[in-house]
């Protein structure tokens, strides 16, 4: 609460009341019930509009604006109860702060002001200057050591301020509004560098922004502000798939779902599988019972190996072969979970099988057709009123793509009214449709 009687406007806001109705005390209320935990090594953005009280909130969170009522607590410790020197060694030690205009010393060089933390905690000159130049390597300014910030851009100034708090080496950065002031493209080249940086350093992050497409692609967890309360607190696809009022659905109405959505929020279940050591009538029996051209080859580890297709099937049955480890395509196009829906496309465009979707140790945990695809397209657009029908048409073709017979048990690939190698001249890929199958 700011103003003459903040206790008198926390009980009028403890009975119900509107913000706006406790302006007659001459008190605005910027932050009000806001109540969140924050996991170590997450991302946690904390987002709203101007005058929605998250500036106010972040500097709650190193002591810099003490809370009206309420506590405040980094890792077991109330910092309300904590007096000025025990906020300093925690601002020092335990919290780092990156500013939106930088808060570089003019006068200073990028060394300086990178290992200006350290200084403060009485850190001797050759271990803090050592450590301001392996923080300055990580964010792609080493050789810029004895510049002084007018010397810089304004990317290569933020980037200065990243590094004072990297050199700082506390376990919790704040970062208010730290990309805001820097143009889009430069601001894209520090939130890859940043989600770069805390893969390998697994920093607790609060993020302050109003630019929702950057909460989206950097936050683990979103906080969306509205009038000092929380409106909602979620991932980027809860809060886009299941907004918790009308504010928050009007606030994502326009993003675009394809950055958001990722492989694991759009993929199916990885079926059929096959193994490579397995015969190709078993394999073609395992396809056909599940209704699709091809399946995933697996080893008992769930490792991928590759695919294959039934038209290689019907070949391997002819020619008696007793596996399918000879016929396996092994540069079958393969994402990670965590992987864009948007960064999708280009990669399912040029392969004949649905994308498999692996983890870091490359075992298959879903398979994403090209309809699936389609369907994410069709909604990240379909929301501003454009191109469903197209999308619709899209799957209504895939769901009547023609069927195909192949070999199995005795069964030669060219029997029947239309073999595999028909269809796949007709559709020009190596992995014909089976009506039904998903593609």
């Amino acid at each position: 609460m700011f103003g003459r009687r903040p206790g008198r406007a926390v009980e009028l806001l403890a009975d119900g009341r509107h913000r706006d109705e406790i302006k007659s005390l001459n008190v605005t209320a910027a932050v009000i019930d806001v109540s969140f935990e924050v996991q170590p090594g997450e991302i946690f953005v904390v987002m709203g509009l101007s005058g929605s009280g998250k500036s106010t909130l972040i500097r709650m969170l190193n002591g810099l604006l003490p809370p009206t009522a309420g506590s405040v607590e980094i890792e077991g410790t109330d910092i309300t109860k904590l007096g000025k020197s025990g906020l300093r060694r925690l601002r020092s030690e335990k919290v780092s702060m990156v500013f939106q205009h930088f808060a570089l010393f003019p006068h200073r060089t990028v060394l300086d002001n990178a290992a200006y933390g350290l200084e403060v905690r009485g850190v001797a000159r050759s271990e803090r200057e050592a450590k301001a130049r392996e923080a300055l390597a990580l964010v792609g300014l080493d050789g810029w050591e004895l510049k002084v910030p007018g010397q810089l851009s304004g990317g290569m100034q933020q980037r200065v301020g990243l590094a004072r708090a990297l050199a700082a080496d506390t376990d919790i950065i704040l970062m208010d509004e730290a990309f805001s002031a820097l143009d889009p493209l430069i601001r894209r080249d520090m939130q890859s560098q940043l989600l770069e940086l805390q893969e390998s350093l697994g920093k607790t992050i609060i993020f302050i922004t109003h630019d929702l497409n950057e909460a989206m692609r950097l936050g683990d967890r979103i906080c969306v502000l509205r009038d000092g309360r929380v409106a909602q607190i979620g991932t980027a696809e809860e809060i886009l798939n299941d907004p918790a009022n009308d504010y928050v659905a009007q606030f994502v109405e326009d993003v675009d779902r394809t950055r958001v959505l990722t492989a694991s929020s759009v993929m199916e279940a990885p079926i059929p599988v096959v193994d490579p050591g397995q015969g190709p009538r078993a394999a073609l029996r395992t396809m056909r019972e599940n209704q699709t051209p091809w399946a995933f080859v697996v080893r008992r580890n769930r490792r991928l190996v590759g695919a294959v297709g039934e038209t290689a099937i019907g070949e391997a049955v002819r020619d008696n072969a007793k596996e399918i480890d000879g016929i396996v395509e092994t540069g079958v196009e393969r994402v990670h979970p965590d992987t864009p829906v948007a960064d999708m496309f280009g990669q399912a465009a040029e392969s004949s099988y649905p994308l498999a979707v692996v983890d870091d140790q490359e075992r298959l945990v879903g398979v994403i057709p090209r309809v699936t695809l389609l369907a994410a397209l069709a909604s990240s657009v379909g929301d501003n009123g454009e191109a469903e029908p197209a999308a619709e048409a899209s799957g209504d073709a895939a769901e009547s793509a023609p069927g195909t017979e192949a070999a199995a048990d005795g069964e030669t690939a060219d029997e029947g009214p239309q073999s595999a190698a028909q269809t796949e001249s007709d559709r020009g890929d190596d992995a014909p449709a089976t009506e039904g199958s998903r593609q």
